[in-house]
């Protein structure tokens, strides 16, 4: 975009959006409803602090949720001002923290080359290692998740036992603990968890770092800042100290549906209370048709945890495809099975070029399942949409783990991975217990004794044989990472079924490389690339003509012409835990804002749906359907 862009930008604001882009200094908290165009505000005030001031060299600091979102923020401001983009660092609340540890971890021994284990396995592969060199209980490793939890709330190890009731329990928790950190040091690596909890420990004991970030950045804004943990608002005051107040923070009360992974109400409170920021709304709904507004606001109102002065939605949206009463179904049908068959027929019904265009939402998982049989069936492309940790094609997890042995050639966790990708891949039997020995022997690498190995058990296979050799020489020379990748991706057949693990990890591979190579530029060292590789979801992206099916939970921030959510009855939608838990309780409240956001993903037609019977048990509608203001069918289909 040209400067004449920008100001097109800028002349296409609202008068609300206007206010909250001019906003220059202390603190402002945005109250942004679905579809109120809180993106367009977030980076055109980027884009206007930058371009009003293209003689300074502050920078502008602006972090969301998801490496997408970021990516998006990012692309927008480099369009919209390319010639001061460097100046804005844009990201996710993990990588930031991932690249203040690179750049200043050294201060509490943590080396920028550091890996991080963000699956599962590894960690508990290196918790399992940890308690039997420590001499304790095996059946410890079940407290990984105990852990997890207390770094979520930025306990360190030690005294980790005072946060619990029972001295036993506390005394054999702080423990396994200590062992599991001594482990992570022991490999000079994080998990996922320590990047928060690491980054304010980092700049508690040295101030002087948080000065640095006061200076460096003079303007801060977070989005989506109803999804922040204790442990990530924890942080925000640490850097922020007791001046600095140039905090602009666009959250939507309404939307609040992480409460089990530490999202809050009380957060929003804390800034009000911590910060006392000016308050603007971002009342108009430009996605939804009208009617589904007025649902969303019949809905959302029974809730209490709100802000107490917030306007309705508005209607906003002008261009409508349909007539205003044709913009929502209600449906009811006998049993789940007939619900899944009959909107996949539906569904079928759709022109396939806007099969893209389509999305079913549900509470669980299992209706997913369920509606992806029945689309199936119909020969209707469907994805369950999910974030992946890790590839699934032994190909691409083999490339990603000789990246990492490359990196780190004592890795042990990395060698089993690459040889159990590759035995999978090529049919070998090779066993990693005989390359280590051979390794103590002979003193070469795992990755060399690897490749001596699995040559002798490929018979001359040309195709495995070019991949070793490929591997063994990139051992020797890790800082050419590019051209390897290269040269292995191209070895690696396409596939004629996009639905493949193969096809989907060579997307997910593409997509990767090319915005990791965005954030970090092309000549990034292999570390700081296999960091953001740990940290970033391995999802292919959904093809044009492929149905999306997700949970309401991954639905949120994405918006869909054609929505369909599933399963309105009671205990699903609100889910069983919420009823137990009573009307007025917080949990219900959650339930009623996860109707609320997934009704208001749809941008053309909404068709809601509930059965009489799930799994055989019979159900009552939800009460959400009554609460939107909407009269029941009085007899199923089917």
């Amino acid at each position: 975009m040209t400067d004449s862009a920008f100001s097109v930008a800028l002349s296409e604001l609202t008068e609300a959006q206007a206010v909250a882009v001019a906003w220059c200094d202390g603190p402002m908290f945005v109250l942004a409803g679905p579809g109120s165009g809180k993106t367009r505000v977030l980076t055109t005030r980027v884009a206007k602090l930058l371009a009003d001031t293209p003689d300074r060299s502050f920078r502008v600091l602006a972090l969301t949720f998801t490496n997408k979102a970021a990516d998006e923020m990012s692309g927008r401001v480099t369009a919209l001002v390319p010639e001061q983009e460097r100046r804005a660092l844009i990201g996710t609340f993990h990588s930031f923290c991932m690249q203040m540890l690179q750049q200043h971890g050294s201060h509490i021994g943590i080396n920028p080359d550091f890996a991080i284990y963000s699956l599962d396995v590894d960690r508990q592969e290196i918790l399992r290692d940890a308690i039997k060199e420590a001499g304790l209980n095996a059946e410890d490793i079940r407290l990984l998740s105990t852990i997890d939890k207390l770094k979520s709330q930025l306990v360190q190890p030690a005294g980790s036992a005072q946060y619990f009731r029972d001295p036993s329990d506390g005394e054999r928790v702080e423990r396994v603990y200590t062992a599991y950190e001594a482990a992570l040091t022991h490999a000079n690596a994080l998990d996922f968890g320590s990047l928060i909890a690491q980054a304010h420990r980092l700049v508690t004991s040295f101030p002087g770092i948080a000065v640095r970030y006061r200076k460096t950045y003079a303007y801060w804004m977070f989005d989506e800042f109803q999804d922040t943990t204790d442990g990530q608002y924890r942080l925000i005051r640490a850097l922020a100290g007791d001046d600095f107040k140039n905090i602009f923070a666009v959250a939507d009360d309404d939307q609040i549906i992480y409460q089990w992974n530490g999202a809050s109400y009380q957060q929003i409170q804390r800034f009000r209370a911590d910060f006392s920021p000016q308050e603007l709304q971002l009342p108009t709904n430009y996605r939804c048709p009208p009617a589904i507004v007025a649902a969303a606001n019949h809905l959302v109102v029974h809730n209490l945890q709100r802000t107490t002065a917030k306007q309705p939605l508005e209607a906003g949206k002008t261009l409508l495809r349909y007539p205003n009463d044709q913009h929502i179904r209600v449906l009811r049908y006998s049993t789940d099975e007939v619900e899944a068959a009959s909107i996949a027929d539906g569904i079928s019904k759709i022109d396939r070029s806007r099969w893209g265009e389509v999305a079913v939402l549900a509470r669980t998982r299992y209706m997913l399942e369920k509606l992806h049989a029945a689309l199936t069936q119909k020969r209707v492309n469907a994805v369950i949409s999910q974030r992946r940790d890790d590839f699934r094609s032994p190909q691409f997890l083999w490339l990603a783990a000789v990246l990492r042995q490359a990196l780190r050639p004592l890795d042990r966790r990395a060698l089993e991975i690459l040889t159990g990708a590759f035995n999978r891949w090529f049919g070998t039997d090779t066993r990693v217990d005989l390359i280590v020995t051979a390794t103590e022997l002979t003193e070469r690498s795992l990755l060399d004794e690897w490749a001596i190995a699995v040559t002798a058990a490929l018979n001359d296979n040309p195709d495995g044989v070019a991949l070793v050799d490929l591997a063994a020489k990139f051992g020797k020379e890790p800082t050419r990472f590019r051209p390897f990748i290269d040269a292995v991706v191209a070895k690696i057949p396409p596939q004629d079924d996009e639905s493949s693990d193969v096809a989907e990890d060579r997307a997910a591979w593409s997509d990767l490389v090319r915005s990791i190579g965005k954030t970090l530029g092309r000549d990034a060292p292999l570390e700081q690339f296999l960091q953001e590789l740990a940290i970033r979801s391995k999802e292919a992206p959904v093809g044009n003509n492929t149905v999306t099916l997700m949970t309401i939970h991954g639905a949120k921030g994405k918006e869909f012409d054609h929505v369909y959510v599933v399963g309105l009855a009671e205990d699903i939608l609100p889910s069983f835990q919420s009823l137990k838990a009573g009307e007025f309780s917080p949990e219900m409240e959650e339930e009623r804002r996860n109707c609320f956001v997934a009704i208001t993903r749809a941008r053309e037609w909404l068709c809601l749906s509930y059965a009489d019977n799930y799994r055989s048990w019979p159900k009552r509608p939800s009460r959400f359907l009554g609460e939107m203001g909407f009269a029941l069918p009085e007899q199923p289909v089917g």
